[in-house]
């Protein structure tokens, strides 16, 4: 009876909180990794041009407007940071900008190396070296690749892992997905 009416629920609310792992935030050293927003498509286009989004495959609608949920759910629970480190993708600069969570600082770390999976280990490797360094509590939004990489899991387009350093990696605390 109770999965019916949680189907149900699901049905009739948009917009609902399908993974609710909030409270993993309060474990210590724990921050948030993000894949960006919903762009429809895979991967770019051949004439993909990292300064020029018209080259690009971006946020729709939907994306724009779950990503800025996204950031009012955070803001809403109380969950500051001090940064929101992104690729320079613009999908992923928009969903960091959208998310008004912190300043946004472009990160060519977290830049996608689907095209160029030869740069996987390298780019993983400053990746993690980065945010080992990283001061105060960062916010970061990258690509399904690099998540994976990271953490093993994969994502969703909007999909939050809550993590924390562990060893050689990071460890998956939980999930947030609110519906584009």
């Amino acid at each position: 009876m109770i999965h019916r009416a949680v189907l149900l629920l699901a049905l009739l609310w948009p917009g609902l909180v399908w993974a609710n792992d909030w409270d993993a935030l309060d474990t210590p050293g724990a921050f948030a990794i993000m894949r960006h927003a919903l762009a429809p498509g895979t991967g770019d286009p051949a004439r993909f041009a990292l300064g020029d989004c018209s080259t690009q495959r971006n946020l729709n609608d939907r994306g724009r407007a779950q990503a800025e949920r996204l950031g009012a759910a955070f803001r809403d629970r109380g969950h500051a940071f001090d940064v929101v480190l992104t690729s320079q993708w613009c999908r992923s600069r928009d969903t960091a900008t959208l998310l008004s969570l912190a300043p946004v600082e472009d990160t060519p770390a977290f830049n996608s190396f689907f095209r160029d999976f030869a740069a996987r280990d390298s780019r993983t490797d400053a990746a993690l070296e980065l945010l080992e360094n990283q001061q105060g509590r960062p916010f970061v939004v990258s690509h399904q690749v690099n998540i994976r990489a990271l953490t093993g899991t994969t994502t969703r387009s909007g999909e939050v892992l809550v993590v924390r350093h562990a060893g050689d990696g990071l460890d998956v605390l939980g999930s947030i997905l609110i519906d584009p």
